[in-house]
């Protein structure tokens, strides 16, 4: 049972008090780290996906806004807020014996305050790759404890991964895409070198029509016309992803693209493209039949 946070003292040392007395409800006794976690938080969609791959979905306490599957994930466990925008308050109420956190969750004074407060937060790096996949799944085996279900997901990972190079092989010529994160107020913010949509660009053996820029950033409008991608792919965010006629509206920089000129959009779910997780094999695959449709299936 989780008891009422005492009222909030007053000066300057009021927020680590607070941290202080909700931490005095939520720490393991001595000791009990090296047991195995019972109360995880999962910060992170590909983490929160691992841990329910790894049958594990019965002792998360706590999820982000990023952990959208499975779907029961939001929908059953509290929600902690966004990744990168987290309260250690918020985290604390949970009790967690066990935070694992994705790369780049934060605030990293919120993480810094966490383990002041005694609790273990681990990191899990996130490399854009299969390398970067099978290690992250590793990882969160181990520290939940489950290293041979781990084992047993990364053999079959790494046999879909081999699957997928097979057919990448087979491609000819390497069409030219571009990825876009989204668009607002006139900026087209597009993956480039080393983000998670080149990574998955690779893996589906396609060329990064922005090769020019370094992770996640706005791309002018010059820049996108000289890109010629010949395949946009955006993010579906909701039910109702941004049809040709928005993307490729006139006048538009994704307008004057040969994308445009071929209605050649593919719309695909952000986590499941980009979060690197379990299901990376078939986003790659999926995102591969989409830019190469007369690719041999077999």
């Amino acid at each position: 049972m989780i008891g009422l946070i005492p009222p909030r003292p007053a000066g300057p040392w009021s927020r680590r008090a607070l941290l202080a007395a909700l931490a005095a409800g939520a720490l393991a006794p001595r000791g009990a780290a090296a047991q195995t976690a019972t109360r995880i938080a999962a910060l992170g969609g590909a983490i929160t996906e691992i841990l329910y791959r790894l049958g594990a979905g019965d002792r998360i306490v706590a999820v982000d806004t990023t952990s959208l599957y499975p779907a029961e994930a939001l929908r059953e466990k509290p929600n902690v807020g966004y990744l990168r925008a987290l309260s250690a308050e918020g985290l604390l109420a949970q009790r967690p014996d066990l935070i694992i956190a994705a790369e780049g969750a934060g605030p990293p004074a919120v993480l810094a305050q966490l383990r002041e407060a005694g609790l273990r937060v681990e990191p899990v790096t996130e490399p854009p790759s299969p390398e970067g996949v099978l290690d992250k799944v590793a990882t969160v085996g181990r520290l939940a404890g489950l290293e041979r279900e781990a084992e047993i997901l990364e053999a079959d990972l790494r046999a879909r991964f081999t699957d997928l190079a097979a057919r990448r092989a087979r491609i000819a010529r390497a069409a030219r895409a571009l990825v876009v994160l989204s668009l607002q107020n006139g900026r087209t913010v597009v993956g480039g070198t080393g983000s998670a949509a080149d990574g998955i660009l690779i893996l589906a053996g396609i060329a990064n029509a922005a090769s020019g820029i370094a992770g996640f950033k706005p791309m002018t409008d010059e820049a996108v016309v000289a890109a010629a991608p010949e395949t946009v792919v955006i993010m579906q965010n909701g039910p109702e992803p941004l049809g040709p006629e928005r993307v490729f509206a006139p006048g538009t920089a994704l307008g004057q693209t040969p994308a445009a000129a071929a209605r050649r959009l593919v719309a695909m779910d952000g986590l499941y493209l980009l979060g690197f997780g379990p299901r990376t094999p078939e986003a790659a695959t999926d995102l591969m039949r989409a830019v190469y449709p007369d690719l041999p299936r077999d």
